[in-house]
């Protein structure tokens, strides 16, 4: 039997080998990667893709009738044929590039927002990344429409009961926009239920599937939304490129977004006409050779297989969860347990400032996130300034979770003894007010 194979069946130190990255040290300790969720890390076979394609391709698209321009062509449209297949789309069509998730969600926002106006709204819910709230406060504020949104159980689960107690989903619905996985609290939102409720009023579902689509396996008919969107670097893929995907039928519906070369049909002083979708929404030169890493990628993780990376992220859960709950002081939000839960897992720790806690690790090793995520609006319904964030992903150990859980405690024990010496009431009120200055992140 391999030594090196996981409980769920992944040869993980062989995918290790594949992440030079994770042979790097800091100090004399052993690099602990654990911000998965930020972004995910890169084998050498992307790396090697990408290199390829500008060593030996480089050339843009569609503009150029030259070899290296055919060639390039169909590596961009080979990529969004290879994503389409991931996800289960109908065809290649329904895949358009973006720069990242971020710019998909403004994309949607914009697009959509041209058919809203007063008495409209749009629903969202206070777990949501900033990415999928701004755009839509922007087009709320731009058109009249009214902003609500889920409010969250103490468990960390969307309220579905109040939200029927209160008719949040109703015929003045048009759009619904939820996170699929939480980057914060780690819940896996119903999306395929809500989206049943959502489409019976009549109303366009968006899903950010930023954290889910690297965490398993993804069928677009199945979660029954109409536009998802997620981005490259976090499913080993590069930076610079995101996706949006849509049926056709409401893309071929949809106005351009931007404006440019490549997204028109017919260009006139008088006015212009637009190219068919994915076209339409790809105004300028696209992300090529990112888009040619983020197939690269994909073809990675298909290979390993996508079942086995969720089986492998739920038993790292499970660990990292039983772990942190074993330190006294730590609070950790969101569900508790590993049901309907992805990996990344937020939590708190007495006394201690998230910043303060993350330099800790980092002196050890351990690499995790400190600040708000990009959530603002869920720590404040936490009633949290902010909080600690680890999360795994493939690569990680259970040796890198027992790290984790020791420099927790080593770090938990330094500000303990420095608060309880004779001075600590002045250190106290200097810590209180280091946490009252400390910025968002």
């Amino acid at each position: 039997m391999n030594q090196s194979l996981a409980p769920t069946g992944l040869d993980v130190e062989r995918i290790r080998a594949d992440f030079p990255i994770l042979s790097r040290t800091v100090g004399e300790h052993p690099l602990v990667y654990l911000d998965s969720a930020n972004t995910s890390q890169k084998p050498r076979q992307v790396a090697d893709a990408i290199s390829e394609h500008y060593l030996q391709h480089n050339a843009n698209v569609a503009r150029a009738m030259h070899m290296l321009g055919g060639e390039a062509t169909e590596a961009f449209e080979s990529a969004r044929a290879r994503v389409a297949a991931f996800i289960g789309a109908a065809q290649p069509e329904e895949v358009v590039f973006t720069k990242n998730a971020s710019e998909a969600l403004n994309l949607a926002a914009n697009t959509l927002g041209a058919g809203l106006g007063p008495g409209d709204e749009v629903l969202v819910s206070v777990m949501e990344h900033h990415s999928n709230i701004v755009p839509w406060q922007m087009v709320c504020e731009r058109t009249g429409a009214t902003l609500r949104w889920f409010d969250i159980t103490d468990e960390g689960r969307l309220d579905l009961e109040g939200a029927e107690r209160d008719g949040l989903v109703n015929e003045r619905t048009k759009v619904v926009s939820l996170t699929w996985i939480s980057n914060v609290l780690g819940t896996v939102n119903p999306i395929a239920t809500i989206a049943e409720q959502a489409h019976a009023v009549g109303a366009t579902v968006v899903v950010d599937g930023s954290q889910g689509v690297p965490q398993r396996a993804t069928d677009v008919t199945a979660l029954g939304c109409d536009l998802l969107v997620f981005t490259g670097h976090k499913i080993c893929g590069p930076t610079g490129v995101g996706v949006l995907w849509g049926r056709m039928e409401l893309l071929e519906s949809l106005p351009p977004f931007l404006g440019g070369g490549e997204m028109i049909e017919v260009v006139r002083m008088t006015g212009s006409t637009y190219a068919p979708p994915p076209h339409r929404f790809e105004a300028g030169t696209p992300p090529i050779a990112q888009a040619v890493g983020l197939a690269a990628a994909i073809d990675y993780v298909d290979a390993i297989g996508m079942e086995r990376i969720a089986a492998h992220e739920h038993h790292i859960t499970e660990l990292v969860l039983k772990r942190l709950q074993a330190i006294d002081g730590l609070r950790i939000l969101g569900p508790t347990e590993a049901v309907e839960r992805g990996g990344a897992v937020s939590f708190a720790l007495d006394g201690v400032h998230p910043h303060d806690i993350m330099q800790m690790l980092d002196s050890r090793g351990v690499a995790i996130r400190g600040g708000q995520h990009c959530a603002r609006p869920l720590h404040d319904r936490l009633g949290i300034q902010s909080s600690v964030r680890a999360s795994g992903y493939l690569y990680t150990t259970p040796e890198e979770v027992e790290a984790l859980g020791a420099a927790l405690e080593w770090t938990k024990d330094f500000f303990g003894s420095r608060l309880s010496g004779a001075d600590g009431s002045s250190i106290r009120r200097r810590r209180q007010q280091r946490l009252n200055k400390k910025g968002q992140s």
